[in-house]
Protein backbone atom coordinates (compact mmCIF):
# COMPACT_ATOMS: atom_id res chain seq x y z
CA UNK A 1 0.00 0.00 0.00
CA UNK A 2 1.92 3.62 -1.17
CA UNK A 3 1.08 6.33 0.97
CA UNK A 4 -0.27 9.36 -0.65
CA UNK A 5 -0.87 13.27 0.13
CA UNK A 6 -3.62 15.09 -1.24
CA UNK A 7 -3.27 19.01 -1.26
CA UNK A 8 -6.20 20.44 -2.54
CA UNK A 9 -8.48 23.61 -1.35
CA UNK A 10 -11.29 22.63 -3.21
CA UNK A 11 -13.26 20.43 -0.44
CA UNK A 12 -15.25 18.26 -2.80
CA UNK A 13 -12.90 17.85 -4.88
CA UNK A 14 -10.26 16.68 -2.36
CA UNK A 15 -12.77 14.47 -0.75
CA UNK A 16 -13.63 12.53 -4.11
CA UNK A 17 -9.67 12.52 -5.12
CA UNK A 18 -9.02 10.75 -1.42
CA UNK A 19 -12.17 8.18 -2.47
CA UNK A 20 -10.78 7.19 -5.42
CA UNK A 21 -7.25 6.64 -4.40
CA UNK A 22 -8.45 4.59 -1.43
CA UNK A 23 -10.48 2.65 -3.65
CA UNK A 24 -7.58 1.75 -5.77
CA UNK A 25 -5.67 0.71 -2.86
CA UNK A 26 -3.72 3.55 -1.54
CA UNK A 27 -3.28 5.14 2.20
CA UNK A 28 -4.63 9.14 1.27
CA UNK A 29 -3.88 11.89 3.20
CA UNK A 30 -5.02 15.18 2.40
CA UNK A 31 -4.30 19.31 3.32
CA UNK A 32 -5.66 22.10 2.07
CA UNK A 33 -2.62 24.19 1.45
CA UNK A 34 1.09 23.71 1.58
CA UNK A 35 1.66 25.19 5.15
CA UNK A 36 -1.17 22.93 6.37
CA UNK A 37 0.69 20.28 4.84
CA UNK A 38 4.10 21.00 6.52
CA UNK A 39 2.82 21.68 9.85
CA UNK A 40 0.38 18.44 10.12
CA UNK A 41 2.71 15.78 8.09
CA UNK A 42 6.07 14.17 7.70
CA UNK A 43 6.22 15.10 4.18
CA UNK A 44 9.25 12.69 3.52
CA UNK A 45 7.05 9.41 4.81
CA UNK A 46 4.84 10.07 1.69
CA UNK A 47 5.64 7.88 -1.75
CA UNK A 48 3.53 10.39 -3.82
CA UNK A 49 2.30 13.92 -3.13
CA UNK A 50 -0.75 15.07 -5.57
CA UNK A 51 -0.92 18.85 -5.57
CA UNK A 52 -3.23 21.39 -7.26
CA UNK A 53 -0.91 24.26 -8.97
CA UNK A 54 -3.32 27.12 -7.30
CA UNK A 55 -3.62 27.26 -3.55
CA UNK A 56 -4.22 29.56 -1.38
CA UNK A 57 -1.01 31.42 -0.21
CA UNK A 58 2.36 29.44 -1.74
CA UNK A 59 1.75 28.02 -4.95
CA UNK A 60 1.19 23.81 -5.33
CA UNK A 61 5.01 23.48 -6.56
CA UNK A 62 6.43 25.05 -3.19
CA UNK A 63 5.87 21.88 -1.64
CA UNK A 64 8.53 20.19 -4.56
CA UNK A 65 11.69 21.65 -2.13
CA UNK A 66 9.86 20.31 1.20
CA UNK A 67 9.87 16.97 -0.05
CA UNK A 68 13.31 16.01 -1.22
CA UNK A 69 12.95 12.60 -3.04
CA UNK A 70 8.87 12.66 -2.93
CA UNK A 71 7.82 12.62 -6.33
CA UNK A 72 5.24 15.72 -7.09
CA UNK A 73 2.29 15.39 -9.26
CA UNK A 74 1.06 18.31 -10.62
CA UNK A 75 -2.87 19.44 -10.48
CA UNK A 76 -4.67 22.73 -12.43
CA UNK A 77 -7.41 24.11 -13.67
CA UNK A 78 -5.79 26.53 -15.75
CA UNK A 79 -3.11 24.12 -18.03
CA UNK A 80 -0.74 26.00 -20.13
CA UNK A 81 2.38 24.63 -21.63
CA UNK A 82 4.29 27.26 -19.77
CA UNK A 83 2.82 26.10 -16.43
CA UNK A 84 3.37 22.37 -17.38
CA UNK A 85 7.14 23.85 -18.14
CA UNK A 86 7.63 25.62 -15.03
CA UNK A 87 6.38 23.12 -13.05
CA UNK A 88 8.51 20.13 -14.53
CA UNK A 89 11.28 22.78 -14.07
CA UNK A 90 10.92 23.05 -10.39
CA UNK A 91 10.95 18.99 -9.97
CA UNK A 92 7.16 18.42 -10.89
CA UNK A 93 7.56 14.09 -12.07
CA UNK A 94 4.49 15.32 -14.02
CA UNK A 95 1.25 17.57 -14.93
CA UNK A 96 -2.67 16.54 -15.53
CA UNK A 97 -4.70 19.27 -16.20
CA UNK A 98 -8.31 19.39 -15.01
CA UNK A 99 -10.61 18.21 -15.64
CA UNK A 100 -9.42 14.97 -15.55
CA UNK A 101 -10.44 11.38 -16.16
CA UNK A 102 -10.43 8.64 -13.18
CA UNK A 103 -8.98 6.25 -15.04
CA UNK A 104 -6.53 8.23 -16.37
CA UNK A 105 -5.36 9.75 -13.23
CA UNK A 106 -5.01 6.33 -11.81
CA UNK A 107 -2.81 5.22 -14.46
CA UNK A 108 -0.48 8.59 -14.12
CA UNK A 109 -0.42 7.78 -10.20
CA UNK A 110 0.40 4.53 -10.76
CA UNK A 111 3.17 4.86 -13.33
CA UNK A 112 4.77 7.28 -10.83
CA UNK A 113 4.67 5.05 -7.89
CA UNK A 114 6.08 2.36 -10.03
CA UNK A 115 8.95 4.82 -10.98
CA UNK A 116 9.63 5.53 -7.70
CA UNK A 117 9.72 1.94 -6.55
CA UNK A 118 12.10 0.88 -9.15
CA UNK A 119 14.25 3.46 -8.11
CA UNK A 120 14.59 2.67 -4.55
CA UNK A 121 14.93 -0.94 -5.49
CA UNK A 122 17.84 0.26 -7.68
CA UNK A 123 19.23 2.04 -4.86
CA UNK A 124 19.10 -0.55 -2.56
CA UNK A 125 20.40 -3.23 -5.19
CA UNK A 126 23.12 -0.88 -5.46
CA UNK A 127 24.28 -0.71 -2.32
CA UNK A 128 23.96 -4.31 -1.68
CA UNK A 129 26.43 -5.24 -4.71
CA UNK A 130 28.85 -2.66 -3.02
CA UNK A 131 28.49 -4.15 0.33
CA UNK A 132 28.97 -7.56 -1.52
CA UNK A 133 31.43 -7.23 -4.38
CA UNK A 134 34.86 -5.44 -4.92
CA UNK A 135 34.96 -2.07 -6.44
CA UNK A 136 35.91 -1.26 -10.29
CA UNK A 137 36.11 -5.18 -11.26
CA UNK A 138 38.81 -5.68 -8.78
CA UNK A 139 38.62 -9.69 -7.23
CA UNK A 140 39.43 -11.24 -4.07
CA UNK A 141 37.58 -12.04 -0.77
CA UNK A 142 41.06 -12.32 1.32
CA UNK A 143 41.53 -10.26 4.30
CA UNK A 144 44.13 -8.04 3.29
CA UNK A 145 42.11 -7.61 -0.32
CA UNK A 146 38.69 -6.41 2.12
CA UNK A 147 40.86 -3.88 3.61
CA UNK A 148 41.45 -2.28 0.07
CA UNK A 149 38.19 -2.22 -0.83
CA UNK A 150 37.10 -0.66 2.43
CA UNK A 151 39.22 2.05 1.85
CA UNK A 152 38.74 2.84 -1.75
CA UNK A 153 34.88 3.17 -0.91
CA UNK A 154 35.87 5.55 2.41
CA UNK A 155 38.37 7.53 0.46
CA UNK A 156 35.99 7.83 -3.22
CA UNK A 157 33.66 10.39 -1.98
CA UNK A 158 35.88 12.53 -0.81
CA UNK A 159 38.15 15.01 -2.59
CA UNK A 160 41.33 13.85 -0.90
CA UNK A 161 44.64 12.89 -2.63
CA UNK A 162 45.22 9.39 -2.69
CA UNK A 163 48.30 7.52 -2.91
CA UNK A 164 48.60 3.52 -3.94
CA UNK A 165 51.12 2.01 -3.57
CA UNK A 166 52.58 -1.26 -4.56
CA UNK A 167 54.71 -3.88 -6.75
CA UNK A 168 54.52 -3.79 -10.19
CA UNK A 169 51.85 -5.76 -11.94
CA UNK A 170 49.59 -5.48 -8.53
CA UNK A 171 46.69 -3.68 -10.18
CA UNK A 172 47.45 0.38 -8.84
CA UNK A 173 45.43 1.29 -12.11
CA UNK A 174 42.63 -0.45 -11.06
CA UNK A 175 42.15 1.07 -7.40
CA UNK A 176 42.69 5.05 -9.09
CA UNK A 177 39.62 3.94 -11.72
CA UNK A 178 37.55 2.54 -8.44
CA UNK A 179 38.41 5.32 -6.52
CA UNK A 180 37.13 7.95 -9.31
CA UNK A 181 34.27 5.54 -10.52
CA UNK A 182 33.03 6.25 -6.97
CA UNK A 183 33.70 9.46 -7.14
CA UNK A 184 31.56 12.87 -7.52
CA UNK A 185 33.47 13.32 -10.24
CA UNK A 186 32.78 9.87 -11.80
CA UNK A 187 30.73 11.63 -15.08
CA UNK A 188 34.00 13.84 -15.64
CA UNK A 189 37.07 12.40 -17.23
CA UNK A 190 39.97 10.13 -15.71
CA UNK A 191 43.30 10.68 -17.50
CA UNK A 192 45.94 8.21 -16.89
CA UNK A 193 49.75 9.23 -17.21
CA UNK A 194 52.43 6.39 -17.02
CA UNK A 195 55.04 8.91 -15.80
CA UNK A 196 57.89 6.70 -16.66
CA UNK A 197 56.60 6.28 -20.38
CA UNK A 198 57.07 10.13 -21.68
CA UNK A 199 60.71 11.24 -22.18
CA UNK A 200 62.27 13.59 -19.76
CA UNK A 201 62.52 16.69 -21.74
CA UNK A 202 58.62 16.04 -22.87
CA UNK A 203 57.00 15.49 -19.99
CA UNK A 204 56.17 18.88 -18.28
CA UNK A 205 54.45 19.94 -22.14
CA UNK A 206 53.04 16.61 -22.17
CA UNK A 207 51.38 17.20 -18.15
CA UNK A 208 50.94 20.67 -17.81
CA UNK A 209 51.14 22.26 -21.86
CA UNK A 210 52.84 24.83 -23.90
CA UNK A 211 52.25 28.47 -25.73
CA UNK A 212 53.50 28.46 -29.20
CA UNK A 213 57.21 29.24 -29.27
CA UNK A 214 58.06 27.89 -25.85
CA UNK A 215 60.53 25.65 -27.24
CA UNK A 216 62.12 24.62 -30.83
CA UNK A 217 59.23 22.32 -32.58
CA UNK A 218 55.60 24.12 -30.27
CA UNK A 219 54.55 25.80 -33.71
CA UNK A 220 50.93 26.02 -31.44
CA UNK A 221 49.51 26.30 -28.35
CA UNK A 222 49.20 22.69 -26.29
CA UNK A 223 46.76 21.87 -23.76
CA UNK A 224 48.67 19.57 -21.37
CA UNK A 225 47.04 16.49 -19.78
CA UNK A 226 46.19 18.40 -16.50
CA UNK A 227 43.95 20.70 -18.60
CA UNK A 228 42.84 17.69 -20.01
CA UNK A 229 41.56 16.41 -16.49
CA UNK A 230 39.57 18.99 -16.05
CA UNK A 231 36.57 18.21 -13.66
CA UNK A 232 37.57 14.58 -13.32
CA UNK A 233 40.47 12.83 -11.91
CA UNK A 234 44.73 12.34 -12.83
CA UNK A 235 46.06 9.52 -12.41
CA UNK A 236 49.86 9.78 -12.31
CA UNK A 237 51.23 5.96 -12.72
CA UNK A 238 54.95 5.92 -11.26
CA UNK A 239 55.13 9.01 -9.83
CA UNK A 240 58.33 8.25 -8.19
CA UNK A 241 59.94 9.00 -11.61
CA UNK A 242 58.46 12.15 -11.82
CA UNK A 243 62.05 14.83 -12.85
CA UNK A 244 62.14 17.10 -9.82
CA UNK A 245 60.73 21.05 -12.55
CA UNK A 246 58.02 18.48 -13.42
CA UNK A 247 57.33 17.59 -9.54
CA UNK A 248 57.81 21.82 -8.89
CA UNK A 249 54.55 22.32 -11.22
CA UNK A 250 52.99 19.81 -9.44
CA UNK A 251 53.19 20.82 -6.49
CA UNK A 252 52.48 24.26 -7.34
CA UNK A 253 48.84 22.91 -8.94
CA UNK A 254 47.98 20.82 -5.85
CA UNK A 255 48.42 24.18 -3.80
CA UNK A 256 46.81 26.47 -5.62
CA UNK A 257 44.90 24.84 -8.18
CA UNK A 258 46.33 26.22 -10.72
CA UNK A 259 48.41 25.24 -13.72
CA UNK A 260 51.03 27.53 -16.26
CA UNK A 261 51.94 26.06 -19.47
CA UNK A 262 55.20 26.09 -20.49
CA UNK A 263 56.56 29.12 -21.95
CA UNK A 264 53.08 30.99 -20.42
CA UNK A 265 53.39 34.10 -18.25
CA UNK A 266 49.87 33.31 -16.52
CA UNK A 267 48.67 30.44 -14.64
CA UNK A 268 44.95 28.72 -15.27
CA UNK A 269 42.64 27.44 -12.62
CA UNK A 270 41.87 23.42 -12.75
CA UNK A 271 39.40 21.21 -11.08
CA UNK A 272 41.42 18.01 -10.87
CA UNK A 273 41.28 15.94 -8.22
CA UNK A 274 44.78 13.86 -8.20
CA UNK A 275 45.46 10.05 -7.87
CA UNK A 276 48.87 8.42 -7.99
CA UNK A 277 50.89 5.28 -7.69
CA UNK A 278 54.43 4.15 -7.39
CA UNK A 279 56.35 0.81 -6.77
CA UNK A 280 59.44 3.03 -5.61
CA UNK A 281 59.71 3.83 -1.92
CA UNK A 282 59.50 7.43 -1.62
CA UNK A 283 60.44 7.81 1.91
CA UNK A 284 63.68 6.72 0.89
CA UNK A 285 64.07 8.67 -2.41
CA UNK A 286 63.08 11.65 -0.25
CA UNK A 287 66.39 10.80 2.06
CA UNK A 288 68.11 10.74 -1.28
CA UNK A 289 66.87 14.00 -2.49
CA UNK A 290 65.18 12.51 -5.59
CA UNK A 291 61.73 13.47 -4.23
CA UNK A 292 60.33 16.54 -3.15
CA UNK A 293 59.82 16.12 0.53
CA UNK A 294 56.55 18.64 0.71
CA UNK A 295 55.40 17.01 -2.67
CA UNK A 296 55.11 13.96 -0.73
CA UNK A 297 53.28 15.00 1.93
CA UNK A 298 50.95 16.70 -0.70
CA UNK A 299 50.24 13.10 -2.04
CA UNK A 300 50.18 10.87 0.82
CA UNK A 301 46.69 12.31 2.22
CA UNK A 302 45.54 8.38 2.36
CA UNK A 303 47.50 6.06 1.17
CA UNK A 304 46.68 2.72 -0.24
CA UNK A 305 48.62 -0.33 -0.54
CA UNK A 306 47.86 -3.15 -2.76
CA UNK A 307 49.34 -6.81 -1.54
CA UNK A 308 51.40 -8.53 -3.73
CA UNK A 309 49.87 -11.58 -5.38
CA UNK A 310 51.90 -14.06 -3.18
CA UNK A 311 50.15 -12.72 -0.70
CA UNK A 312 46.59 -13.57 -1.63
CA UNK A 313 46.64 -16.80 -2.25
CA UNK A 314 43.24 -17.64 -1.10
CA UNK A 315 42.31 -15.55 -4.09
CA UNK A 316 43.81 -17.26 -7.00
CA UNK A 317 41.53 -19.73 -8.05
CA UNK A 318 38.60 -16.96 -8.01
CA UNK A 319 40.82 -14.41 -9.41
CA UNK A 320 42.55 -17.32 -12.13
CA UNK A 321 38.84 -17.57 -13.45
CA UNK A 322 38.64 -14.03 -13.64
CA UNK A 323 40.84 -13.34 -15.58
CA UNK A 324 40.31 -16.66 -17.84
CA UNK A 325 37.15 -15.52 -18.39
CA UNK A 326 38.38 -12.58 -19.74
CA UNK A 327 40.76 -13.50 -22.03
CA UNK A 328 38.71 -16.04 -23.55
CA UNK A 329 36.01 -13.35 -24.64
CA UNK A 330 39.02 -10.50 -25.73
CA UNK A 331 40.07 -13.14 -27.88
CA UNK A 332 36.82 -14.55 -29.16
CA UNK A 333 37.52 -18.17 -27.81
CA UNK A 334 35.29 -20.67 -25.85
CA UNK A 335 34.84 -20.38 -22.29
CA UNK A 336 37.91 -22.52 -21.14
CA UNK A 337 38.37 -23.86 -17.54
CA UNK A 338 41.81 -24.73 -15.33
CA UNK A 339 42.65 -28.52 -14.64
CA UNK A 340 43.51 -29.39 -11.26
CA UNK A 341 47.00 -29.89 -11.91
CA UNK A 342 47.11 -26.26 -13.89
CA UNK A 343 45.04 -24.60 -10.36
CA UNK A 344 48.18 -26.24 -8.06
CA UNK A 345 50.57 -25.11 -10.33
CA UNK A 346 48.91 -21.82 -9.92
CA UNK A 347 49.13 -22.10 -6.27
CA UNK A 348 52.40 -22.76 -5.72
CA UNK A 349 53.93 -20.51 -8.09
CA UNK A 350 55.61 -17.39 -6.25
CA UNK A 351 54.23 -14.62 -9.28
CA UNK A 352 56.87 -11.75 -9.29
CA UNK A 353 55.22 -9.88 -12.00
CA UNK A 354 52.06 -10.47 -9.90
CA UNK A 355 48.31 -9.91 -11.52
CA UNK A 356 49.97 -8.70 -15.07
CA UNK A 357 52.05 -12.10 -14.87
CA UNK A 358 49.31 -14.21 -14.23
CA UNK A 359 47.00 -12.41 -16.71
CA UNK A 360 49.96 -12.94 -19.24
CA UNK A 361 50.62 -16.95 -18.19
CA UNK A 362 46.31 -17.50 -18.96
CA UNK A 363 46.15 -15.42 -22.36
CA UNK A 364 48.88 -17.29 -23.49
CA UNK A 365 47.39 -21.02 -22.28
CA UNK A 366 44.07 -19.56 -24.22
CA UNK A 367 45.88 -18.82 -27.37
CA UNK A 368 47.52 -22.02 -27.34
CA UNK A 369 45.39 -24.49 -26.38
CA UNK A 370 43.10 -26.72 -28.54
CA UNK A 371 40.75 -27.55 -25.96
CA UNK A 372 38.53 -26.22 -23.10
CA UNK A 373 40.93 -27.40 -20.59
CA UNK A 374 44.13 -25.97 -19.80
CA UNK A 375 46.82 -27.67 -18.29
CA UNK A 376 50.51 -26.39 -16.94
CA UNK A 377 51.92 -26.75 -19.67
CA UNK A 378 49.93 -24.34 -21.49
CA UNK A 379 50.41 -21.75 -18.81
CA UNK A 380 54.33 -22.20 -18.94
CA UNK A 381 55.23 -21.29 -15.88
CA UNK A 382 58.85 -21.52 -14.17
CA UNK A 383 59.69 -25.18 -13.27
CA UNK A 384 59.78 -26.03 -9.05
CA UNK A 385 62.77 -25.48 -7.51
CA UNK A 386 64.33 -28.73 -7.30
CA UNK A 387 63.55 -29.41 -11.29
CA UNK A 388 64.90 -26.11 -12.17
CA UNK A 389 68.66 -26.11 -11.20
CA UNK A 390 70.00 -27.07 -13.90
CA UNK A 391 67.86 -25.81 -16.16
CA UNK A 392 68.45 -21.98 -18.04
CA UNK A 393 65.74 -19.61 -17.97
CA UNK A 394 63.61 -21.18 -21.34
CA UNK A 395 63.56 -17.35 -23.04
CA UNK A 396 67.50 -17.45 -23.11
CA UNK A 397 68.16 -20.91 -24.00
CA UNK A 398 69.44 -20.18 -27.93
CA UNK A 399 71.07 -17.18 -26.88
CA UNK A 400 75.38 -17.55 -26.82
CA UNK A 401 75.38 -16.22 -22.93
CA UNK A 402 76.71 -18.40 -20.08
CA UNK A 403 74.47 -20.31 -18.07
CA UNK A 404 74.38 -20.19 -14.41
CA UNK A 405 76.34 -22.36 -12.69
CA UNK A 406 75.14 -25.32 -11.18
CA UNK A 407 75.30 -24.57 -7.97
CA UNK A 408 73.42 -21.41 -7.74
CA UNK A 409 69.39 -21.46 -7.60
CA UNK A 410 67.88 -19.91 -10.91
CA UNK A 411 65.06 -19.00 -8.68
CA UNK A 412 66.22 -16.76 -6.02
CA UNK A 413 65.67 -13.32 -6.26
CA UNK A 414 69.77 -12.41 -6.04
CA UNK A 415 70.68 -15.39 -9.41
CA UNK A 416 68.15 -14.02 -11.55
CA UNK A 417 68.38 -10.34 -10.82
CA UNK A 418 72.11 -10.97 -11.91
CA UNK A 419 71.79 -13.00 -14.70
CA UNK A 420 69.04 -9.89 -15.96
CA UNK A 421 72.25 -7.47 -15.08
CA UNK A 422 74.85 -9.64 -17.10
CA UNK A 423 72.83 -10.23 -19.75
CA UNK A 424 71.48 -6.80 -20.20
CA UNK A 425 74.72 -5.23 -20.28
CA UNK A 426 76.31 -7.75 -22.69
CA UNK A 427 73.45 -7.51 -25.28
CA UNK A 428 71.70 -3.83 -25.13
CA UNK A 429 74.69 -2.41 -27.25
CA UNK A 430 73.29 -4.57 -30.26
CA UNK A 431 69.51 -5.05 -29.51
CA UNK A 432 66.52 -2.34 -28.69
CA UNK A 433 64.64 -2.45 -25.57
CA UNK A 434 61.95 -4.29 -28.22
CA UNK A 435 64.43 -6.98 -28.49
CA UNK A 436 66.07 -7.44 -25.22
CA UNK A 437 62.57 -7.41 -23.88
CA UNK A 438 61.75 -10.16 -26.34
CA UNK A 439 64.60 -12.42 -25.29
CA UNK A 440 63.89 -11.72 -21.82
CA UNK A 441 60.67 -12.80 -22.07
CA UNK A 442 59.10 -9.56 -20.47
CA UNK A 443 57.68 -6.76 -21.52
CA UNK A 444 59.23 -3.30 -22.06
CA UNK A 445 57.50 -1.45 -19.28
CA UNK A 446 59.08 -4.58 -17.42
CA UNK A 447 62.47 -3.74 -18.81
CA UNK A 448 62.35 -0.79 -18.18
CA UNK A 449 61.58 -0.95 -13.90
CA UNK A 450 64.04 -3.56 -13.89
CA UNK A 451 66.97 -1.47 -15.26
CA UNK A 452 65.25 1.39 -12.58
CA UNK A 453 65.19 -0.94 -9.54
CA UNK A 454 69.09 -2.77 -10.48
CA UNK A 455 70.83 0.72 -11.24
CA UNK A 456 71.00 -0.21 -15.05
CA UNK A 457 71.47 2.53 -17.20
CA UNK A 458 70.68 2.38 -21.60
CA UNK A 459 72.55 3.37 -23.54
CA UNK A 460 72.61 6.51 -25.43
CA UNK A 461 73.05 6.33 -29.25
Amino acid sequence: MSRILVIEDEPIIRTELKRLLTRAGHDVSEAGAVPEAAAEHALDAFDLVLSDLRLPGPPGTDIIALCPGVPVLIMTSYATVKSAVDAMKQGAVDYIAKPFDHDELLLQVERVLREGRLTRQNAALKREVEQTWAPGGMVGTSAVMRDVFERVRKVAPSPATVLVLGESGTGKELVARAVHAQSPRAEGPLVAVNCAAIPEGLLESELFGHEKGAFTGAQAAHAGLVEAAHGGTLFLDEIGELPAPAQARLLRMLQDGEVRRVGATRSRKVDVRILAATHRDLPRRVQEGLFRQDLYFRLRVVEIRLPPLRERGEDLPALAKHLLEKASRRLGRPPASLSPEALAAIAAHPWPGNVRELENALERAVILADGPLLTPELLALELPRAAATDAAPPALEELDFPPLVASEDPRSPDSMEEYFRRFVLEHQDRMGETELARRLGISRKTLWEKRQRLGIPRTRA
